[in-house]
């Protein structure tokens, strides 16, 4: 749980305290926590924190004596001000789909968010509202592999927000942000999808390195006492040759020394 959400969760349980007391004129004037849950009222972002502390606000206004036409004139045009806030807030909450309470999903929609804001660069033509559209959706289609929030998903959303802020893979968020790549394909990509042009050739060379070992590994290879190791510098080595390029091209020799271990190539 974050700090803020801990802050909301500490200022529910508070309101719902308050109104378990006994509260009369005497306290509301001396204490001026009518003041205090009014101010939270209209800092929270939370409907249910906003709803119980209206609730609370409305029954203590019982105590109040209202003798002059003029207060109740502001009074009223201040509560049409706040109702309007409240609705358009609410209105704002309602068009971003729901998580039904899930704050693990929550907090991952979150996660990518960040990481689709990123330090400042933002695309040009990309807002606010586009950042926490492409959150959403993004968090939606990694949640419906799994339906459920099970580390599969966990490890899901870390990969798109380590590839999203990889500095050395700026391309991957910018055509996330421009529509190049939706939602629906970047939550099913593979992390070898996701990598830069760069990432992608060391892992090919890693890849054909451990083919040509395998090879190598397979192969008696003929012994002999021409070659001298680097490592170890003895003369005990088995080599190989192996057609690793085109067919007009000469063939790379493969070296193992007997003694070490140590491998080597020549072309």
């Amino acid at each position: 749980m974050t700090s803020e959400d801990s802050d909301q969760s500490q200022a529910l349980d508070l309101l719902n305290c308050l109104g378990n007391l006994k509260i009369n004129l005497s306290i509301l004037t001396s204490t001026r926590i009518g003041m205090t849950v009014n101010a939270l009222r209209k800092s929270s972002k939370d409907d249910e924190i906003i709803t119980v502390a209206k609730s609370l606000i409305k029954t203590w206004k019982k105590f109040v004596p209202e003798s002059e036409d003029k207060k109740k004139t502001e009074k009223s045009k201040e509560e049409s001000k706040d109702e309007s806030r409240d609705q358009q807030r609410m209105k704002t909450n309602a068009s971003k789909p729901s998580f039904s309470g899930d704050e693990v999903r929550s907090r991952c929609r979150d996660l990518l968010l960040g990481a689709i804001r990123g330090a400042g660069d933002m695309v040009e033509g990309v807002d606010e509202e586009r950042c926490d559209h492409l959150a959403t959706e993004l968090e939606g289609g990694i949640f419906s592999q799994y339906k459920q929030t099970n580390q599969k998903y966990k490890n899901q959303i870390r990969s798109r927000v380590f590839n999203l802020k990889d500095k050395k893979n700026p391309g991957l968020r910018q055509n996330f942000l421009l529509g190049v790549i939706t939602p629906d394909r970047l939550a099913k990509m593979s992390s070898e999808e996701m990598a830069s042009d760069t990432i992608r050739s060391e892992r090919e060379k890693f890849v054909k390195d451990g083919i040509n070992d395998a090879r190598l590994a397979t192969v008696e290879g003929t012994k002999t006492d021409l070659l001298k190791c680097g490592k170890c510098h003895k003369r005990n080595c088995t080599y190989n040759q192996i057609q690793t390029r085109s067919a007009d091209e000469p063939m790379t020799t493969f070296v193992l020394c007997n003694e070490c271990g140590n491998r080597w190539k020549f072309c």
